[in-house]
């Protein structure tokens, strides 16, 4: 079984580079780190080197990355992957660096969503300057699409540490790899994707002022504020440039009691079980995910 430690990054393809950095900095609030080569921008959370990556070229996700313990683990996971029949490729050391990992592997899990393991993901020792006061945290979960949830489970869950926390019935399931009630998400997608990336914030009052902000600023709000009643964070997602699903959430269930915890299942047909609140319930906007030969020069 292969350890993941963190998330760490998400890369995507953006047809309007300067409008998907200008939303992530001035509506997000992520700050902007300087690029390794034209047609890529980096953008920062917390003491990551960065966390979100959009490379200029087709619309849609390149990929998914997610941090081993170190070189021999990544080492590990690459035989025990090929073990597996899936197809490993190593990254060069531009890619590395582009990603800020010492070194990474690529993959596409069994639904066709392209994921990367880095043996380590660089620290900033540089002071976080966001361009507002969103009140932003840390680059908090991601959100995966497959057909069928249930057999990403048993994927994620057999291969890797990932165990599940909670399900919405066979919609989704909200899998943690610490004690955060959850990182990875699959939800039910007709096709592979990303479904929205999630950044926490330091408070309920940082989460309604940006509620204001985004709404006098004319951005399309998807879902919340709400409460989920699996992690009980309160949220809020909101849609950006190139079919991007962003949230905001602060708070969240820790589950530090590991094997006494027992998953529930939540009713999918009641909007409760998305928002304790009963707000309205919204299907988010998905990425699409790229195939490999989409960015064949930056990816």
């Amino acid at each position: 079984m292969i350890t993941l430690t963190d998330i760490a990054y998400v890369r995507s393809g953006v047809e309007d580079l300067e409008g998907a950095v200008r939303f992530a900095s001035d509506i997000v609030g992520l700050e902007v780190v300087d690029s390794d080569k034209p047609g890529v921008a980096h953008l920062r959370a917390d003491p990551r080197g960065h966390c979100l990556t959009f490379v200029q070229g087709r619309s849609g996700v390149i990929a998914s990355g997610f941090t081993v313990a170190g070189r021999d683990a990544l080492a590990a996971a690459e035989s025990e992957l090929e073990k597996q029949g899936l197809r490993v490729e190593r990254g060069d050391p531009a890619g590395a660096r582009s990603r800020g990992v010492s070194e990474y592997i690529a993959f596409d899990d069994p639904f066709g969503n392209r994921i990367e393991l880095a043996a380590a993901q660089y620290r900033s020792a540089e002071p976080l300057r966001h361009t507002r006061d969103a009140g932003i945290t840390e680059f908090g979960h991601l959100c995966l699409d497959a057909p069928d949830v249930h057999e990403a489970h048993r994927f994620w869950s057999t291969t890797f540490n990932a165990r599940v926390s909670d399900w919405v019935g066979d919609r989704a399931c909200l899998m943690r790899i610490d004690p955060v009630h959850h990182k990875l998400a699959v939800f039910r997608g007709e096709e592979a994707g990303l479904c929205h990336i999630n950044f926490q914030v330091d408070s309920l009052d940082a989460l309604m002022r940006n509620w204001h902000f985004l709404t006098d600023r004319g951005v399309e709000i998807v879902m919340g504020p709400g409460r989920h009643p699996t992690s009980g964070s309160v949220f809020l997602y909101f849609r950006g440039p190139e079919n991007l699903t962003y949230e905001y959430a602060v708070g969240g269930r820790l589950i530090e009691a590991d094997t006494a915890w027992i998953p529930r299942v939540f009713d999918p047909e009641l909007p409760s079980s998305l928002d304790t609140w009963r707000g309205r319930v919204a299907p988010t906007t998905r990425q699409r995910q790229l195939p490999r030969t989409a960015h064949p020069a930056a990816s």
